[in-house]
């Protein structure tokens, strides 16, 4: 009996050296990994920000991270470097220090706290300057 090259084994039969796996079905009511991410309104305050940096031309470039744990707003000077300073986002943090900090470009922790507008006040010093 000659059997069709498309019939494939039952789950994890061996076939002349070749194992096939079958994925397990998924639910609708399954959700996705969840993932930690900037309300529009956050976005909206960082990029106020932002603009007015680089309007003043202190930055050039930034990148968006959003993982598992922790959103990440990245702020460059120059594209192919390391971040200058880097935003962070962490909800685990919310009922401790504040979810929101400002790390600096050697890993130091600048500012962290429950209101963002008041953590960014931190970079928004660097902007004032003294006119000669």
């Amino acid at each position: 009996m000659m059997r069709d090259p498309l019939d494939l084994p039952r789950e994890g039969r061996n076939c002349e050296s070749m194992t096939v796996h079958i994925p397990p079905k998924v639910t609708t009511f399954e959700r996705p990994p969840e993932q930690v991410a900037y309300h529009r309104t956050e976005l909206s305050v960082i990029l106020s920000l932002y603009g007015r940096m680089v309007a003043a031309g202190e930055w050039r470039d930034y990148g968006i991270s959003c993982l598992r744990e922790v959103a990440v707003f990245s702020i460059f000077r120059r594209t192919a470097e390391n971040p200058l300073y880097r935003i962070e986002k962490r909800p685990k943090m919310r009922n401790k220090q504040g979810m929101y900090a400002v790390i600096g470009p050697a890993g130091q922790v600048l500012k962290r706290g429950h209101d963002l507008k008041s953590v960014l006040r931190v970079l928004e010093r660097k902007l004032i300057r003294a006119v000669d």
